[in-house]
C-alpha cells in the first residue's frame, strides 16, 4: 500500500542503476576499468543524478573507481539551485572496516556533502581521520540497509540513486528494497570468468511467480536501456513505495548507470547485510 499523504516515508524511493555487457558483466577483471556506455547514456545518468536527493555507492567502489558523483550539466545544476536544492546531491556510502581515503573525490566539498555509515567500533577513528570532510554515522554491526534507508528518510532523502557496485546492488535487490531498476546493456561480451556480474546468486523476491514490470525500452546510441518497476507486495518487502512526484521532469526516470565495481563493500566485510 502507499504511504498516507503527508506522512514521512519509511524509506526513500530507490533507483538501482548499472551498466553491463551482453553476458552480464559489470566490469572486466584486473585494474583497468571497463567502459560500458557512451555519451548518450552518460547524459541520461546525469539527468538521474540531478533528480536524486542522494547517491549511494559501496566503499569498494570508492577505493577502486574514485567516483566524483557530481552533476556535469551546468543547466541541471542551475535548475536544482533554482529549486532551493544543493547544487549536487548528497553522497552516501557504508563501510564495515572504515578503510576510506580522505583524499578520495567522494569527499569533495561540493553540494550536499558526504555521509558515511560505519560500523560502530571503527566510526570514531574514521570520523577523526575524515575530520569535516564527511558526517560519519556509527551503526551497530551488522550494518543493515533497512536501518540506513530509514535514517536517510529521516534526513530528508526522498529519492536515492544507487550506482554501484555488484554486491551492493545484489543486496538491495535480494532484500526487496528497489523500486526501479535501470539496466544499460552494452553491445559486446566480456567472457572472463573472474569478471563481476550483475545479480549474483541470491534469493530474490522477483522470481518467475512475481516478475518485474518492464516500463521502458530505449536505444541510446548502441546501448539498450531496460527500465523495470518492482512495485507490489512481496515476500521481502512489506509495502509498495510511492514514487516521489517530480513535476519538473520532462520524462519518467530512466535509471542511471553507476560505477562498475567487483564488489561494493569492504572485502571480507561479512557483517554487512541487506535485509532484516
Amino acid at each position: 500500500m502507499q504511504t498516507e499523504p503527508g506522512a514521512p516515508p519509511q524509506r526513500p524511493y530507490v533507483l538501482l542503476s548499472c551498466a553491463m555487457s551482453i553476458d552480464g558483466c559489470l566490469d572486466a577483471p584486473g585494474p583497468q576499468r571497463l567502459i560500458l556506455s557512451g555519451d548518450a547514456d552518460l547524459d541520461r545518468v546525469d539527468a538521474e543524478r540531478a533528480e536524486a536527493d542522494a547517491i549511494m555507492v559501496g566503499a569498494a567502489t570508492i577505493r577502486r573507481d574514485n567516483p566524483r558523483l557530481l552533476i556535469r550539466s551546468a543547466a541541471r545544476r542551475a535548475v536544482r539551485i533554482a529549486r532551493d536544492l544543493p547544487e549536487h546531491p548528497a553522497r552516501v556510502t557504508l563501510t564495515a572496516s572504515g578503510d576510506l581515503d580522505p583524499g578520495a573525490q567522494f569527499f569533495a566539498t561540493d553540494g550536499a556533502g558526504a555521509v558515511v555509515y560505519c560500523a560502530a567500533p571503527q566510526a570514531p577513528q574514521l570520523q577523526l581521520r575524515l575530520n569535516e570532510l564527511a558526517q560519519v554515522i556509527a551503526v551497530p554491526p551488522p550494518v543493515e540497509l533497512v536501518a540506513i534507508l530509514a535514517d536517510l528518510s529521516r534526513r530528508g532523502v526522498r529519492r536515492l540513486l544507487v550506482e554501484g557496485g555488484a554486491r551492493l546492488g545484489r543486496e538491495f535487490l535480494a532484500a526487496g528494497l528497489v523500486d526501479e531498476l535501470a539496466l544499460a546493456i552494452a553491445p559486446f561480451f566480456v567472457g572472463a570468468a573472474g569478471a563481476p556480474r550483475f545479480a549474483g546468486p541470491a534469493v530474490y523476491p522477483h522470481g518467475p511467480g512475481w516478475p518485474m514490470h518492464l516500463a521502458e525500452v530505449r536505444r541510446l546510441d548502441e546501448v539498450v536501456l531496460l527500465r523495470y518497476l518492482l512495485g507490489g507486495d512481496g515476500p521481502a518487502r512489506g509495502e509498495t513505495w510511492a514514487r516521489p512526484d517530480r513535476g519538473d521532469r520532462a520524462t519518467e526516470a530512466d535509471g542511471a548507470r553507476g560505477p562498475q565495481d567487483p564488489g561494493d563493500r569492504d572485502p571480507g566485510a561479512g557483517a554487512i547485510r541487506g535485509g532484516p
